[in-house]
Parts: C-alpha cells; sequence; structure tokens
C-alpha cells in the first residue's frame, strides 16, 4: 500500500493560497478554472462561470495513481464499502476500494485517507472563491442566487465532512481517547471559510459539534434567503430551495433534532420538483438512476468530462454491472453485489427486489430486467442491476459513464421525516413509512416487527443502496455492521468483519499533511482503527 512521501496539501495550505491568489493551490489539487475576485466583482459573466466550476468540481478526478479517486461519487461508494450491505465479489483484487472493506490503511500516512481530505477542502477553496467574490450587501438578484447555491454547497461539504470525522465511541475506543491520551468525543474538523487569515488557519482547531452545528446552520438560513434567485439548475446540477430544506433535515438529523428534522424533511417534499422514481423507470434498461430528472440534485456528466473520458476512472464503471468497459461491467469477474441477510429480509412483494439478481430457486428467479443475455451469464445471484449506463449505452464508455450521479433524491426526504416522526412520537413514523412504502414501491407492506427505527432505517438502506447515505445512519445510531455468518456471500475473507455497535472505522482518521500545516491538530487526531477487527471464519 503506498504511503505519502511528499507534501499533498491541507486545509490550512489551501485556505493561504485561496487568500494570497497565488498558483499553489493548482499544484496540490484540482482546481476548475478559478477568476480573482476584482474580475469576479465587476463581471457577472465571470461570476456565472466561478459558480459553474462548482458542480464540475463534484466529479473532478483527484489522482489517476488509482482508479478510486473521482471525485464526490468516489466518497459516495467508500462510504458504501464500510458498511455492510455492499461489496465486490470476484477477482477482489481489481477492486481499488477493496481496502476500505477491509478496514486497511486507515491511518494518518497513507494515500487513501489523504483523498478524503484533500478532495473535500479543495472543493471547499473553489466555494469559498465564490462566496468571497460576492458581497451580499450589493450584489444585485443574479449573484445573489449564485451565493446561495454556493453556501448550499458549503453546507453540504462541511456536514459531510463533520459526520464522517466526528469521534463518536466505539467497541474498540469507547472513552474518546486518542493515542496521546487526549480526550477527540464530538470533535469534528477545522472550519475554513472565506474569510479565514493564513494565521488563522495554521492554528485552526477541530470544531466542535456545536460549533460546526452553528456554523453550517447559519449556512444554510442564508443559502435559504439567496438561493430563490437562482432560477437555472442547469438539470439539477445545482441546488434549489428544496435541497437546502433538504440539507436542513440531514443536519438536524446527525444532532438528534428530530422535531426539526422532520419539518424540514417535509418542507423539501413540498418543494421538490421531483416525485419518488416509479417502477417502470427503476428497471427501464434506460433510466435505471442515471437520469437527473429523477433526482432533486445531482451530478450531471457528458462526453466532456475529463471522468467520462477516462473510460474506467467514473461512477459507471464502479456501479454498473452491465457495461462492456468498466472494472463491474459484464466483460469483467468484478460485480457489486448486496448483502445476502439484506436481500433476504426485503419482501418478495417490494419491486425494489427486482433490482439485485434473485439466487436460482428463489420466488424472483428470473424477474430481474438484464441489458444483455451477457449480464444474464455473468452476474452472480445479488449483484446489482440498479444503476444503469446512461441512455442504456454499455458499449460506447462516452455515452455510457456520461450518467448522472444522484446527490439528493426526494424518496431520503421521505425516509428522514418517517424516523424522525418515530422518535418524537412512537408510531407516527411506522404510518408514515407505510404510507409511502404502499403507494410507491410495496402495495402489500405491512410492518409486523418490534422495532420500528430499525425498520425505517432498512427501509432507508435498500432505497438508497449504493448513494453513500447508509454509513452516516450507522454512525449516527450506534448500529453494528455484521458481514462473517453462515452462508454469508461476502467472498473477500478479509472482509469479513462484525462490530459491537458503530464501527471504529465509522471516524475517519485526518491526514499527517494537516498537522504538520495546522498546529492546532497536534495531537488531537482520531485513533486508528485499521485492523483492528478480525475476520469472522465458520466454525
Amino acid at each position: 500500500m503506498k504511503k505519502i512521501f511528499k507534501y499533498l496539501g491541507s486545509s490550512a495550505a489551501v485556505a493561504a493560497c485561496a487568500l494570497t491568489l497565488t498558483g499553489c493551490v493548482e499544484e496540490t489539487l484540482p482546481q476548475s478554472d478559478m477568476a480573482t475576485d476584482e474580475i469576479v466583482a465587476e463581471s457577472t459573466s465571470a461570476t456565472e462561470g466561478l459558480a459553474n466550476g462548482m458542480p464540475a468540481y463534484v466529479t473532478d478526478v483527484w489522482s489517476t495513481s488509482s482508479h478510486c479517486y473521482f471525485g464526490y461519487p468516489a466518497e459516495m461508494i467508500v462510504r458504501d464499502m464500510l458498511t455492510g450491505d455492499y461489496t465486490h465479489v470476484g477477482e477482489t483484487g481489481y477492486s481499488h476500494f477493496i481496502s476500505w472493506n477491509r478496514n486497511q490503511y486507515m491511518g494518518q500516512d497513507y494515500m487513501k485517507q489523504q483523498f478524503h481530505w484533500n478532495y473535500y477542502y479543495g472543493f471547499l477553496s473553489s466555494v469559498n472563491g465564490v462566496i468571497r467574490a460576492i458581497d451580499e450587501e450589493t450584489a444585485a438578484p443574479g449573484p445573489l442566487g449564485y451565493l446561495g447555491t454556493a453556501l448550499a454547497y458549503r453546507a453540504m461539504l462541511y456536514l459531510d465532512l463533520a459526520r464522517m470525522y466526528e469521534f463518536l465511541p466505539n467497541d474498540k475506543f469507547p472513552d474518546g481517547k486518542n493515542s496521546e491520551g487526549n480526550t477527540v468525543l464530538n470533535l469534528t474538523v477545522p472550519i475554513v471559510d472565506h474569510l479565514i487569515t493564513e494565521k488563522e488557519a495554521e492554528d485552526n482547531p477541530r470544531a466542535t459539534r456545536e460549533e460546526m452545528f452553528a456554523f453550517i446552520l447559519g449556512d444554510l438560513d442564508k443559502a435559504e434567503k439567496y438561493i430563490v434567485n437562482q432560477t437555472n439548475t442547469n438539470n439539477n446540477s445545482m441546488p434549489d430551495l428544496a435541497c437546502v430544506y433538504g440539507l436542513k433535515a440531514r443536519l438536524y438529523m446527525w444532532v438528534e433534532q428530530y422535531d426539526k428534522a422532520k419539518e424540514f424533511a417535509r418542507k423539501a417534499i413540498s418543494a421538490a420538483k421531483v416525485a419518488p422514481i416509479s417502477e417502470a423507470r427503476a428497471l427501464g434498461l434506460t433510466t435505471g438512476y442515471n437520469t437527473s430528472s429523477d433526482f432533486m440534485w445531482c451530478a450531471n456528466q457528458n462526453s466532456e468530462t475529463y471522468a467520462v473520458q477516462t473510460g474506467i476512472i467514473n461512477w459507471t464503471s464502479w456501479v454498473s454491472n452491465q457495461t462492456t468497459f468498466g472494472y463491474t461491467g459484464a466483460s469483467t469477474m468484478l460485480h457489486v453485489v448486496m448483502d445476502k441477510s439484506m436481500y433476504e429480509r426485503i419482501s418478495d412483494t417490494d419491486w425494489r427486489k427486482k433490482q439485485w439478481v434473485a439466487p436460482a430457486g428463489s420466488a424472483l428467479e428470473g424477474q430481474t430486467p438484464f441489458m444483455s443475455d451477457l449480464d444474464k451469464e455473468t452476474m452472480p445471484a445479488y449483484a446489482s442491476v440498479k444503476f444503469r449506463p446512461n441512455a442504456g449505452d454499455a458499449e460506447d464508455y462516452l455515452t455510457g459513464a456520461a450518467s448522472a450521479v444522484p446527490l439528493m433524491r426526494v424518496e431520503e426526504m421521505y425516509f428522514i421525516e418517517a424516523e424522525a416522526a418515530e422518535h418524537v412520537a412512537a408510531g407516527t413514523g411506522i404510518a408514515l413509512l407505510t404510507d409511502f412504502m404502499k403507494q410507491y414501491r410495496d402495495p402489500a407492506y405491512a410492518y409486523a416487527g418490534e422495532d420500528a427505527i430499525d425498520e425505517i432505517v432498512f427501509q432507508k438502506r435498500v432505497e438508497l443502496w449504493g448513494e453513500g447515505h447508509t454509513f452516516f445512519d450507522i454512525k449516527r445510531l450506534d448500529m453494528s455492521v455484521t458481514r462473517g455468518y453462515e452462508g454469508t456471500n461476502w467472498q473477500d475473507t478479509q472482509s469479513l468483519l462484525n462490530t459491537n455497535g458503530r464501527p471504529a472505522w465509522t471516524n475517519y482518521v485526518i491526514v499527517k499533511t494537516e498537522a504538520a500545516n495546522n498546529a492546532a491538530l497536534v495531537n488531537f487526531n482520531n485513533p486508528d482503527p485499521s485492523d483492528l477487527y478480525p475476520a469472522w471464519t465458520a466454525n
């Protein structure tokens, strides 16, 4: 495994470079074309160009040294690989993501952890450039709309970072102390905003949960005010007011203010311009979770997008089992699959179950809609057909990989509303879940369990499988990951890890280069969880 032997950049360095407007960010991080503050202040078109760089950064290829560094979509896959729902089978030696399944190389010295830090803070540098360039006191409505958009992006990025890096107790580190003996409980990440000075960035401590919550909420309150001026979402690649409400729902779920989460989830549903995806579109051979019109917020790609042009360093290459050009395609021996026990819990009357290959002899055998005979011949049981290549083109990567990537779907809001309601008043959330399931997913749905929260979260896991959300619920709710059991379909034996409650690996470790440039982080990192869980073996 490659260790880091040279400085690759930190949030402090990114802040310093942005402040001085030098070219040093470009030497360490991928960057969209940037205009100076002065140019932007004098040109509406420059402001628009700067703002349009934000959606482009979503799919920015951070590095080609390994084929798992293609921006935000790769982060989504990583988070799913850290759960018990999603894995690769077949020739797993080709899986550039497998170390996250195995809980390997999770410490401060490794390139894979550098990716998270540099990608997110590089993205934030770009977003801060937009925010810094627009004066909310004097700007016209158009630029104010872009300001609202940038604030929504910044809130999304910091909310992700906070939920990934916040230290929460676990079965390996129950006392919240790191190897230096310092308590890091509820510490998140340093806040680098558009006003920070170079000196401040060099001594910038990890924000507490309360500090980070206040910062993100402040951004979202302003975004809610200004984003109504944004009249063009570019096929949903720019967030709108519904997305701001959705981010508030996620934010309040993180801090367990469930009454507010319920409120804003409903606001998001009411404001959304899309309905839950239909069975026909979800199972369609050309429309399965690849079209911007089905999403509240997404990353759009085309044949000019660099990730698409690589052929393999992109979302479709790694999530679609149905291409001839990707890592997990029909012509390869690597496939992405759902955990067997999870699949078996889904009701046979729930049409979503057809998004995974039914095992031989089961009730749904033969009902999975394959794109080709090759798919049918090569895909193992439990393999996903959820994510179709764009336009159903399995051959031409310039078309097939030019897929929309879901960043927020209205379905998520229904599940947030249901879980939040159940926390507030027992029975109300299950009633909401039942209504959703009967109307949109399973007319025969009936809850007969004993743990309503677990049931709601399970149905959310099924709905958003492969979209990078389950990680956050597992961490927040102190849920166990269980991959090793009799009859498991987790082929890679090093990935057969079972935990007692939230896994230690859900507390991301800050890379060494950040502490080298930010004195406040010295001795205040999260403990390294690498290799602390023994692999399960059958008796």
